[in-house]
């Protein structure tokens, strides 16, 4: 079993940063890629951003050029820093991992946190 902890998200002003983290935790897999998604109240659940183990890494539009996506492997840790928040950017945020088990390569299975919420609110 795998399990993905965010943290790090509160309110804060508009124009202002935030930084949020990913745990992820449990034994015998390896982490293809790692990412951010987030929902707005009335709304679905969007790509915030999202990077995989090569290292490529993609964007939101909305949030693209304001957003940035890291990884720790090591770790097993993924950020998300947020930059020039707008209240539009007010949601909750999800972790998500696509997990490969390190005995079987062909069995892959996606996770999600509980997902935390950031308000942009002055």
């Amino acid at each position: 079993q795998v399990q993905l902890v965010e943290s790090g998200g509160g309110l804060v002003q508009p124009g202002g940063s935030r930084r949020l983290s990913c745990a992820a935790s449990g034994s015998f897999f390896s982490l293809d890629s790692m990412g951010w998604y987030r929902q707005a109240p009335g709304k679905g659940r969007e790509l915030v951003a999202r990077s995989t183990s090569g290292g490529t890494t993609n964007y939101g539009d909305s949030v693209r050029g304001r957003f940035t996506i890291s990884r720790d492997s090591a770790k097993k840790m993924a950020y998300l820093q947020m930059n020039s928040l707008k209240p539009e950017d007010t949601a909750v945020y999800y972790c998500n991992a696509l997990v490969r088990k390190v005995s079987d390569p062909t069995w892959t299975k996606n996770y999600w946190g509980q997902g935390t919420q950031v308000t942009v609110s002055s």
